[in-house]
């Protein structure tokens, strides 16, 4: 085909691929055929969804594996606003992402006509940048600033809208894919440095919290370091789980629990919070600052949001990394605060301990996330979706490496695990991947086993079955003293999956599970394991909780 002939969705593929697009999850319409058709040219995999949403999950998990921003594909109007939710999440969540779709032409969007929704100013809200592709000459322009802005800074999604007869369009002459500057990492300032350093000077007890950002800058290597030449405790978000490894003896464990758990102990004792890659939207902080006095050093490539319970004494923007390093050369420590960092780790410890025993049936939350915890390898994934599972997964199972343990925290969305789970097995397809999904979730975004079967994509999913949203019971118990309207029915869960071709398990035994783990995820097929479980214990451990004092 010669040049002349090529048209503007020939040209978006071009771009695509010269941004190093693997994937395109989404599912085609009328308006954007043509897009769909070049791609079967390309070098990129088309996954064809069975939901809009189960896309933007897909292209989510994606970008935040791998730091490139996961793309998604609609038609408009309603396949659009189907992306809109793993959109959001992916902004809330620091996820680069994104998020394509067609549009009526440019000859009937200024007026009153079928399927016309004003695209561009719903995504604005839940995207960095969200825009209408207005004209062929534009697209080389508008698809470099997408995934720069999609990618760096503070990561995020973006949109662009693509017009019907512009992606039909003739390719303007010497239209082409625009060189990909990388920016580079940024050295921090020494002057802000040297500041931290005297706040971290007149310092008795600094704890460190590693966010989101420590885990997608890579920095676990350096924090790591600093933690250890300090002899400081480390605790993490539930984003952060992993940048630094939960078997160290410094670890504090993760801290975003809706009670005051055990690693708030340590902050309780802290007098300096050094936050590194932590941002607000993870959980509030005045969990770990409720009086607002302690000084904080936000480490992190970008300033932090204002908020009365995190009062930034001392700011160091830039590459995290580097920053870590120049702090630990400028305070050569150790420190002796008395965070009691081993018995908040043995209070821990016990608990998953004496959950790995525990034979009741149906199964406690503690022995399903001890075998989930021994049914995979230390680099393998698990995706914990949000509800009852997050919290006993976020707050009790052990991590020992950045991005193998994912949650939504940013919006806490309940349906990303299943699908988000196939995105991850294409990126690492050397690892094994559970989804670890609540029955209330489950079926929010179930069909795409079917898009596992067919892709030959490998998905072992874990459904913690209560017949309930079991969050919500467990807040109303706890604040109202009863709960109403979280009860429903589900489905025989093994029929389920056999219908779709996939393998089905019911787990009947507490001794069947971690068996039937390591069975399901050994297996290159599709396998969904049906466990139920007994939340009478969520009571008793914000019970638990409630009596703990410090401090330690």
């Amino acid at each position: 085909m010669s040049g002349s002939d090529r048209n503007i969705a020939q040209l978006i593929v071009d771009i695509l691929e010269a941004e190093g697009v693997e994937y395109v999850f989404g599912i085609p319409g009328e308006e954007n055929i043509g897009l769909i058709d070049a791609l079967n040219e390309s070098s990129i995999r088309y996954i064809l969804t069975r939901h809009e949403q189960a896309a933007s999950f897909m292209a989510e998990i994606y970008g935040r594996l791998t730091g490139k921003a996961g793309v998604c594909s609609a038609t408009l109007g309603p396949g659009a606003i189907n992306l809109q939710l793993g959109v959001a999440d992916a902004t809330t969540n620091s996820t680069p992402l994104l998020a394509l779709s067609a549009q009526v032409g440019l000859d009937r969007i200024f007026k009153e006509s079928h399927q016309v929704v004003d695209l561009v100013g719903l995504f604005r809200p839940i995207t960095k940048w969200s825009e209408l592709v207005p004209a062929p000459a534009a697209v080389p322009e508008m698809f470099r600033r997408a995934f720069k802005t999609a990618q760096t800074e503070r990561p995020g999604a973006t949109y662009l809208a693509i017009p019907e007869d512009v992606e039909a369009a003739p390719i303007p002459v010497g239209a082409k894919p625009l060189p990909i500057n990388r920016v580079r990492a940024e050295e921090p300032s020494p002057a802000q440095v040297l500041r931290a350093a005297a706040v971290l000077g007149a310092a008795k007890a600094p704890i460190l919290l590693a966010g989101h950002g420590a885990a997608r800058d890579g920095a676990g290597t350096e924090l790591l370091a600093l933690a250890e030449k300090w002899q400081v405790p480390v605790a993490t978000t539930f984003h952060g789980k992993g940048v630094f490894p939960d078997d160290h003896p410094l670890a504090l464990g993760a801290v975003g629990f809706m009670r005051h758990d055990y690693a708030n102990f340590g902050f309780d004792a802290a007098d300096v919070i050094v936050a590194v890659g932590y941002e607000l939207q993870e959980f509030d902080p005045v969990k770990i600052n409720p009086g607002a006095d302690k000084k904080i050093i936000h480490v992190h490539r970008f300033a932090a949001e204002v908020d009365d319970h995190y009062p930034v004494e001392v700011g160091i923007e830039g590459d995290i990394s580097r920053s870590l390093i120049a702090l630990g050369n400028a305070v050569a420590g150790p420190f002796d605060g008395g965070t009691g960092t081993g018995k908040i780790r043995g209070l821990l410890t016990d608990e998953l301990d004496r959950g790995s025993t525990d034979d009741r049936f149906p199964l406690v939350p503690q022995r399903v996330v001890a075998d989930t915890r021994a049914a995979l390898d230390r680099e393998d994934i698990v995706l914990a979706d949000t509800g009852a599972v997050k919290m006993w997964m976020a707050r009790l199972y052990p991590t020992y490496a950045p991005n193998t343990c994912l949650i939504s925290n940013g919006l806490s969305t309940m349906g990303f695990a299943l699908p988000g789970a196939l995105a991850a097995h294409l990126v690492h397809p050397d690892r094994k991947v559970l989804a670890s999904v609540g029955d209330g979730a489950f079926l929010m975004n179930s069909q795409e086993i079917e898009t596992a079967v067919r892709e030959n994509i490998p998905l072992t999913v874990l459904v913690w079955v209560d017949d309930s949203y079991g969050l919500i019971e467990w807040k109303m118990d706890l604040e109202l003293g009863r709960h109403s309207n979280v009860k429903f029915n589900n489905p025989d869960l093994v029929k389920y999956a056999e219908s779709f071709g996939a393998r089905g398990y019911r787990i009947s035994s507490a001794d069947e599970l971690l068996p039937t783990l390591r069975e399901a995820l050994a297996d290159d097929g599709v396998s969904i394991i049906a466990c139920p479980v007994d939340y009478s214990e969520n009571l008793r451990l914000t019970d638990r909780l409630g009596e703990l004092t410090g401090p330690f």
